[in-house]
């Protein structure tokens, strides 16, 4: 009886000798004819393991990490095929710690299956909401999506139902449904996790959607650097065709949606939507004034619903078990769960999924463990490059979207990077306009000029130039961005800047801030 192996095929595993241990495995196995089938899987999301390798027992998977291509043949000599002693012998996955207490929904999947079969990914639960889809009015799928709490996971966190509902309510001879799965945040990637380690989720979610709404074509926009993830989709779409879950006929119901993957050319302005949108139509890439809302007017001038990959990717679980499902996860009016990324100075990163309610310090520590180097973590960046920076006395805010907005900080993303006490947060506020400046579409002045001249005055802050006077003149050029900026890349490079100045002024030079001036 051959022995089931799983390797990931996720780009992070790839990095760090994936493909070189695959290899290994199968050669070392043919040396000893062994019987084993090896299975490219998702990673699990515990990158200071990567690669993983897991061997499937009577017992459950044990895994084995981190394992390189000069690590096995002592681990076949060790037995590893039937879970064996060694020193890489991590137990049984589903106990490490770090996995056994998430929460996961929407990468429940990811990491546990081969992502790009069907069949699979049906044996695991998949299809099943989409099945309950096609036997309800497009108005019952929409408030189920709309009961069961799910906010727009790319940042804006406005609510999935009341996107769809108006949509479905839009009057067009056609309607789309695009995927904005332009990940450009730093250190995130919870969407290429999905996309590499659980596609079909993603395009189950997307045919729901077109099924709420009454849309007959789907788009996914990925970024070109994510050349993984968009094999990965592209086989997985194929797979979907042949199995009917895709086409002018899904499941013998009569209606049709058809999905393709695009791909973007590297602006991270394209990560808004309606940059996204003009992009998609062969245009540059810049930021269109609203109203009228994509939901009105968007791809080709059409009713369109555009959620992130991970909102899409939540739906077929809420379809499949119901809204009060999903909805009993989470706090206050974030709902649900949310995949967090753990990236920088950080001992154990990777992807944490959680229930909205856990505290940055629980996953600062209980889950990553603190700082790779050892040293005390001085501030972590929290929903991308425009999130604020988070000062220790901040770690135990919940995660949660008003929660956050109270101490003028976004969840965004749910990416977090972690920082040690010897940040200097000066380099890093600067950094925040000088990336805004590059990325900016130019289309407002308060973004493309804001920035520029944000860079030129914390220049002369840092330089020690009428250091107070020009720290004046950065808060009251932030106040302009914020306020004035077309879209939130001019309008949220404040919340790095001013939450740099407001908790670390010794950075600048500063004297420390009254509370209520930090508050500010």
């Amino acid at each position: 009886m051959s022995t089931r192996v799983f390797i990931p095929r996720d780009s992070g595993a790839l990095s760090v000798g994936a493909e070189k241990v695959a290899r290994a495995i199968a050669t070392e196995a043919a040396v000893r004819n062994l019987p084993v089938t090896i299975v490219r899987n998702g990673s699990r999301g515990l990158y200071w393991l990567e690669p993983l390798v897991e061997v499937e027992t009577p017992a459950g998977r044990v895994a084995y990490g981190p394992v390189s291509a000069a690590d096995v043949p002592a681990l076949f000599e060790a037995g590893f095929l039937t879970g064996g002693r060694h020193g890489l012998n991590l137990g049984l996955t589903e106990e490490i710690p770090f996995l056994k207490k998430q929460e996961r929904l929407t990468c429940a999947r990811v990491g546990i299956t081969d992502p790009v079969s069907v069949a699979d990914y049906e044996a695991h639960g998949g299809y099943r909401g989409l099945r309950n889809a096609i036997r309800m009015e497009p108005a019952a799928i929409v408030e189920q999506v709309t009961q069961s709490g799910l906010r727009g996971r790319g940042g804006a966190a406005f609510p999935t139902g009341i996107k769809w509902k108006t949509v479905l309510g839009a009057t067009g001879d056609q309607k789309y449904v695009v995927c904005n799965a332009d990940e450009g945040d730093s250190g995130t990637f919870s969407d290429r996790m999905i996309m590499e380690g659980d596609p079909l989720v993603l395009v189950e979610g997307m045919t729901i959607a077109a099924l709420a709404v009454g849309a007959a074509q789907g788009y996914i926009y990925s970024r070109s650097e994510y050349p993984h993830a968009i094999a990965a989709l592209t086989e997985a779409i194929q797979g979907a065709y042949r199995a009917g879950f895709l086409g002018p006929d899904i499941l013998g119901s009569g209606k049709r949606f058809d999905l393709e993957v695009r791909v973007g050319a590297g602006a991270y302005v394209c990560g808004e939507e309606t940059a996204l949108l003009e992009s998609l139509e062969g245009k540059r890439g810049v930021v269109r004034y609203k109203p009228p809302l994509p939901a009105i007017e968007g791809l080709f001038g059409k009713p369109t619903v555009i959620n992130n990959v991970i909102s899409l990717a939540s739906v077929p679980i809420i379809l499949d078990r119901g809204a009060a499902y999903y909805r009993d996860y989470g706090m206050g009016r974030s709902r649900g769960t949310l995949p967090i990324q753990l990236a920088g100075n950080i001992r154990h990163g990777g992807l944490v999924e959680k229930a909205f309610g856990v505290t940055v310090r629980e996953l600062l520590y209980d889950y990553g463990g603190g700082t790779l180097t050892g040293r005390p973590i001085r501030a972590v960046q929290v929903g991308g490059p425009l999130g604020a920076y988070l000062p220790e006395s901040q770690f135990d805010t919940p995660l949660d979207y008003e929660a956050f907005v109270a101490i003028n900080a976004m969840v965004g993303h749910g990416g977090i990077v972690v920082f040690d006490d010897t940040v200097d947060m000066a380099k890093q506020a600067r950094w925040a306009m000088e990336f805004c400046a590059i990325e900016s579409c130019g289309k407002c002045t308060p973004c493309r000029i804001g920035s520029t001249r944000g860079v030129e005055v914390l220049d002369k802050v840092m330089a020690g130039q009428d250091r107070e006077a020009n720290v004046a003149l950065t808060r009251d050029l932030c106040n302009t961005m914020l306020y004035g900026s077309l879209c939130a890349l001019g309008g949220m490079t404040p919340y790095p800047v001013l939450s740099a100045l407001n908790h670390f002024p010794d950075d600048f030079g500063l004297p420390a801030a009254e509370p209520a001036a930090a508050a500010r």
